[in-house]
């Protein structure tokens, strides 16, 4: 991996980077199109999205799908403009298995005559065609997980049927094909962190900017609570979050363990749990913000491009003990809780025991402020700051970017 940008090593040290200011010049009138995948509820990447709609309230928001009432009130008066998907019956339940479809589906945006493209992408955003000479900024969240780096998974999943199996790679062999070539499209990558920064270069061949996404710190908040004898994870129950891990680990040793979350993993992870831990299901973020300031540690298992939760726990004067791996690796370190090597019980294990011989050390001043390094306010000014740069530089006179196409 290269260095780590200013605003990054800033991040690790708990400082706030310098922020260079948003003129009125450089946004003021301009004619935006918004792009997200596709909007069926309200989760990180939906709150990146909220911090443009708020910045452009009159731009038009393109996506695939939009569940009407899943959304804040913000993104919600946006004028939103879904794909031919929209038509499709049941389409908000099975979406996922229209993959297939979805580049065809993106076809369909017309962004009309815009000043600047801003597409939030995972999937198939970045695929918009923006006007003749228009810059497209991507703020990239990861390029395609089922074409890149989720592949194999995938196809594992189907071992047991070869054929199924040889077709879904023939199909992912062809999404990763149409994905290259739509990165060719975006004169701008933004990353959300330098494990996605890295992964733009394998995939694209492209460089980035990294900008994290925003934590909300004015709710996130650390209370006088003492801390008590549980562990804790919050997570989507679904496979690739490893909180089976945690569940055998702490079920192995009789540490106290309260997961938070829902999703189709929870009847296995029941089944693997013994008596010392408990499920609650989805909950309310004051529900989890009380969690945070009252566990002994959050246990965070999974591989994330970002990882939102640690830097929620970390909000709140909370000790993170998490894998090594991906966005977490960039925000955890043994000033502020544990990381770990490998994606086993074991390695989970030993960690969380090499914690608690060594006084379970914990710094609540600095993890409070590693938050704050990636409040709100913060990441506002730096993607509205960027956005200002490439529209400058897109305007005569201005620098053009090496990928705009004219």
């Amino acid at each position: 991996m290269e260095a780590k940008g200013a605003g990054m090593e800033a991040s690790i040290r708990g400082e706030v980077a310098p922020i260079r200011r948003v003129s009125s010049g450089g946004l003021a009138g301009l004619r935006v199109a918004l792009v997200h995948d596709w909007l069926t509820g309200m989760r990180g990447g939906e709150k990146c999205l909220e911090v443009l709609c708020e910045a452009f309230p009159d731009a038009t928001l393109h996506t695939l799908i939009h569940d009407r009432g899943k959304l804040s009130p913000t993104i919600e008066s946006m004028r939103i403009s879904p794909s031919p998907l929209q038509r499709v019956p049941g389409v908000f339940r099975h979406y996922r298995k229209l993959l297939p479809v979805m580049p065809m589906a993106a076809r369909s945006w017309d962004v009309g005559e815009v000043d600047l493209v801003v597409s939030l992408s995972h999937c198939v955003a970045k695929m918009v065609r923006p006007p003749r000479g228009v810059p497209h900024v991507c703020y990239c969240f990861t390029p395609m997980r089922y074409a890149w780096d989720g592949r194999d998974a995938y196809l594992d999943s189907w071992a047991d049927r070869p054929i199924r199996k040889a077709l879904a790679g023939t199909l992912l062999d062809h999404l990763r094909r149409v994905d290259r070539a739509a990165s060719d499209r975006v004169t701008h990558f933004v990353a959300i962190s330098e494990t996605i920064r890295t992964r733009i270069d394998r995939c694209y061949g492209r460089e980035s900017r990294v900008i994290q996404p925003p934590v909300d710190t004015d709710l996130y908040r650390p209370a006088p609570l003492p801390r008590e004898d549980f562990y804790l994870c919050v997570s989507a129950l679904v496979p690739y979050k490893n909180l089976d891990q945690a569940v055998t680990a702490c079920s192995a040793s009789g540490r106290r363990l309260v997961v938070i979350g829902s999703g189709p993993e929870r009847v296995r992870l029941e089944r693997l749990a013994g008596p010392s831990v408990s499920f609650l299901g989805w909950q309310s973020d004051e529900v989890i913000r009380d969690h945070y300031r009252r566990c002994r540690a959050l246990l965070f298992p999974g591989e994330e491009d970002f990882g939102i939760v640690p830097i929620e726990a970390l909000a709140c004067q909370a000790p993170v003990i998490a894998l090594g791996r991906g966005g977490a690796a960039e925000t955890v370190d043994d000033r502020i809780g544990r990381t770990y090597p490998e994606p086993t019980q074991h390695a989970l294990l030993e960690a969380i025991e090499a914690w608690e011989a060594h006084g379970r050390p914990h710094d609540p001043a600095l993890a409070r402020s590693r938050a704050e390094a990636l409040a709100l306010p913060i990441f506002r000014r730096r993607i509205l700051a960027y956005l200002a740069e490439v529209a400058t530089q897109s305007r005569p006179g201005g620098i053009p970017s090496p990928h705009l196409p004219v």
